[in-house]
């Protein structure tokens, strides 16, 4: 199986069926389309891709599960979006907007500057980590 490249709509479901999990236990695609309030045609499709692409597997009953390699992406992209909010509050931000805004950063920052920043905020403010 061959990897595809993950653009960030497919980061933001791999990381939903991540915090489904951890709160329910089983993810399908109708919890994904509440979840993100996203009609079912465009979960499926998603669905779809994700599993092509080999992030995620679906069972013959629409249980949706990680792949190795789709839980090590679901789960830095869930890292930086809390380092991001939990940051971004720390500094000062309303809540609302540092999710809003951690959101579309951990889409766009490189590996090394969201290493360096985690290691500044344990260096400076160990209280948010």
């Amino acid at each position: 199986m061959t990897l595809k490249k993950l653009y960030e709509s497919g980061e933001n479901y791999l990381e939903t069926i991540l915090i489904l999990q951890n709160r329910n236990g089983e993810v399908r695609s109708i919890d994904i389309a509440r979840e993100m309030e996203l009609s079912k045609p465009s979960v499926s499709r998603a669905v779809g891709i994700l599993k092509d692409g080999g992030f995620i597997n679906v069972d013959e009953n629409g249980y949706i599960s990680f792949t190795e390699t789709g839980k090590d992406v679901a789960e830095t992209i869930y890292e930086r979006h809390r380092v991001l909010t939990d940051w971004l509050i720390g500094i000062g931000v309303d809540p609302k907007t540092a999710a809003q805004d951690a959101c579309r950063l951990e889409h766009a920052i490189s590996a090394e500057s969201f290493s360096k920043l985690k290691e500044h905020i344990k260096k400076y403010h160990n209280d948010q980590l």
